[in-house]
């Protein structure tokens, strides 16, 4: 136990606090309540005497500095009493200290061409990560394949469930609203020139080599890509690709590769199924609509519909797969320790999946096109 106290003597417009004793940090709460009863409008001058004061520790003195900066704000003059020099050293390093973490950093002014060389490194980078990513996916790609024992089965079974069998209701539902929509706005457009029959060419042709396969990969891209980069980059932020590392396992190996594979298998086995689900749109409308019966669609549609243009849509799928996974993958090992930049690379992943997809059919189209396939 110690004996320390706090006297607050009023006279006129001058205060005085007389602080006794071993000051420590059990202090301050009795402290406290004396001096919130002060009126601080009534006072011109505050005397601080520790002359009967023994010890000093840092608490107290962080105390005293907070109630000098009130008086200081109330326009009260302060005047210190100690002749102790343990007691002042320990209060001009608290006041050095608060001075010193108080100020505010001033602004730093960024010229045009700083902002510039920020703008160009940081692209680089993003550039040099996107290669080396590319790289150590190709490396493991070829080891992942170069033996079937390599190959882990099981994740890319719970992954084709996961981003295949799940997503077949969607894209079933999708396509066959797709279907509908092509054939309800073609057929006026037939009705008119009397060439109902040929709805089934038009639809043939745009379900199975483009509306099918774009679509399909749409809905895939955002189903699949986001849920990808929340969940790499959901283990990156909670440090369990690290610990995966530093356990001897390669996160491409268990993460990637499975993820990517199970993509490149599904998509098309999807595309094959939103076929179907298009023409069965296409051909309802073409009944109720031109009066085409289903006899007479499906005859049609195998006279002058080509295999050709079945497997185009088939043969996009597994591209398509691979774009979506590996940029859903990449950012999610872009993610950087905080939710904010989880919610970012997620919207992101989506966006330039759709976008990647999209680029990809173009080129698919115009170099068939050229080939005459």
């Amino acid at each position: 136990m110690h004996n320390s106290s706090l006297d607050i003597i009023y006279a006129d417009n001058k205060l005085s606090l007389i602080f006794k004793g071993e000051l420590t940090l059990y202090d301050i709460s009795k402290f406290q309540k004396k001096t919130d009863s002060i009126d601080f409008a009534k006072y011109k001058t505050a005397v601080l005497d520790f002359t009967n004061a023994t010890h000093l520790d840092s608490a107290v003195a962080i105390f005293v500095a907070n109630l000098e900066k009130k008086f200081a704000s109330n326009e009260i003059e302060t005047e210190t009493v100690c002749d102790k020099r343990d007691i002042l050293n320990m209060m001009a390093l608290v006041k050095s200290q608060k001075s010193r973490y108080s100020k505010k950093a001033e602004p730093q002014k960024i010229g045009v061409l700083e902002k510039f060389g920020r703008v160009i490194y940081y692209k680089y980078s993003l550039f040099v990560f996107f290669m080396a990513f590319i790289g150590e996916l190709f490396a493991n790609w070829l080891h992942y394949i170069s033996s079937l024992k390599h190959i882990r089965y099981k994740e890319i079974f719970f992954e084709i469930n996961e981003s295949g069998v799940k997503a077949l209701s969607i894209v079933s539902i999708t396509n066959f609203l797709i279907g509908i929509v092509v054939s309800y706005q073609s057929a006026y457009q037939l009705k008119i020139y009397g060439a109902n029959v040929f709805i089934v060419d038009m639809l043939g042709i745009s379900i199975l080599r483009e509306l099918a396969p774009l679509i399909t990969a749409i809905v895939i891209a955002g189903r699949s890509a986001s849920a990808y980069t929340a969940q790499i980059g959901t283990m990156k932020i909670t440090q369990e690709l690290d610990a995966m590392k530093t356990m001897g396992f390669n996160p491409y190996k268990f993460l990637v590769l499975p993820r990517i594979f199970a993509l490149m298998i599904v998509v098309p086995i999807l595309i094959f199924v939103a076929d179907i689900m298009g023409i069965i749109g296409g051909m309802i409308i073409a009944s109720i609509d031109l009066g085409i019966s289903s006899t007479l669609f499906l005859d049609r549609f195998g006279d002058v519909i080509a295999a050709k243009h079945f497997f185009v849509g088939i043969a996009k799928g597994p591209f398509f797969g691979f774009l979506i996974a590996s940029i859903a993958i990449h950012r999610g090992l872009s993610v950087e320790d905080n939710t904010q930049s989880l919610g970012a690379n997620t919207t992101k992943s989506v966006v330039e999946a759709i976008f990647a997809v999209i680029v990809c059919d173009a080129f698919f189209s115009i170099i068939l096109t050229k080939l005459g396939i």
